[in-house]
């Protein structure tokens, strides 16, 4: 039985809410895991939730690997001032968090 508009919005709209879900999820694993400001104690995995919820919301504004660098660099130092260092510190970041999202917009 063929489903109507309504049912097939309704489907994709929870495919978007999870395939987002997921994407924090991992943002906020890779910084976790690239642990650019130090604080990976082991045992306080969603350390970096706030940061990935500031750099989620600007990925679509990413054209390449290098825009997403300056993001995340930029939204390091707006949460941590100049203790955030050089836009040296996040390539690893930015290079796990690019592979992330290059592949979850496949799946969208």
């Amino acid at each position: 039985m063929d489903k109507g508009p309504l049912e097939n919005a309704r489907e994709a709209r929870q495919r978007l809410k999870a395939a987002y879900l997921d994407l924090f999820r991992a943002v906020s694993e890779s910084l976790f895991k690239t642990d650019p400001m130090g604080i990976n104690f082991e045992s306080n995995t969603d350390e970096y939730d706030p940061e990935a919820g500031t750099i989620l919301p600007r990925l679509s504004s990413c054209e390449t690997e290098v825009d997403l660098l300056a993001v995340v660099h930029e939204e390091f130092t707006r949460w941590f001032g100049d203790s955030a260092g050089s836009i040296c510190r996040y390539r690893d970041a930015a290079s796990e968090i690019w592979r992330i999202w290059t592949d979850a917009r496949m799946k969208l």
